[in-house]
């Protein structure tokens, strides 16, 4: 793997993870120095994360950049629109082992979030894999395109829930719930129980949001 990429991707996992916080300045040269690259990789990482906005240039250098409760708004009501319309198509067109599978394993959730940080990188992972799934039984490189760009930001605003043991439980049954209506090839219902899911994922991101404030 090439130093930049390599560079991007670490960095990119740091902001994601919350590891770099919001408003934490990028320095080239400090980066080069902590990643063990030299400062061309560093800067094409960061033109990279510029591109995903993740970080900006302001008067003090390159910064992660916020993530305030209009972008949470903003993100969902984007998220709804695509991800209702791509689980609904994923109903029509999937092909049934791969959900199958994602279902077997969503129904070990409660067990696995029960189990700490090990086990919430596992469910995450689930996750992760239900949202390629949809992506794939699409197969629409447009709107797949764009999943991936709302994925990466809601990455960000998914840790937020890290520390809500109940909501993290709810959100598993739902994702239980578009499983088995794409299973079921109820585009229809796919689609309400995405729009569900996203609504009570936004109102638990706002007040968490709130609380930190």
């Amino acid at each position: 793997m090439r130093a930049g990429d390599r560079a991007y991707r670490t960095l990119r996992t740091e902001i994601l993870d919350g590891v770099l916080e919001p408003g934490t300045v990028l320095q080239e040269v400090e980066q080069s120095v902590r990643l063990g690259v030299s400062r061309t990789p560093v800067r094409e990482a960061l033109r990279q994360l510029a591109g995903d906005g993740l970080v900006e240039a302001n008067g003090r250098g390159t910064v992660v950049t916020e993530v305030s409760r209009d972008d949470i708004v903003s993100l969902y009501e984007l998220r709804e629109a695509l991800e209702g319309k791509a689980a609904g198509l994923a109903a029509e067109r999937h092909d049934d082992a791969r959900f199958l599978a994602i279902r077997v394993r969503l129904r070990e959730a409660p067990q696995l979030l029960a189990q700490g940080e090990e086990g919430l990188a596992a469910y995450f992972a689930i996750v992760d894999e239900l949202d390629d799934a949809i992506e794939a039984a699409v197969a629409n490189p447009f709107l797949a395109s764009s999943l991936r760009s709302v994925q990466l930001h809601s990455a960000r605003i998914r840790r937020l829930s890290r520390h809500n043991p109940d909501r993290l439980r709810a959100a598993a049954g739902e994702h239980l719930l578009i499983v088995d209506a794409i299973l079921a090839r109820d585009a229809e219902l796919a689609a309400h129980a995405t729009h569900v899911h996203l609504h009570m994922s936004l109102t638990n991101a706002l007040a968490t949001s709130a609380s930190a404030e």
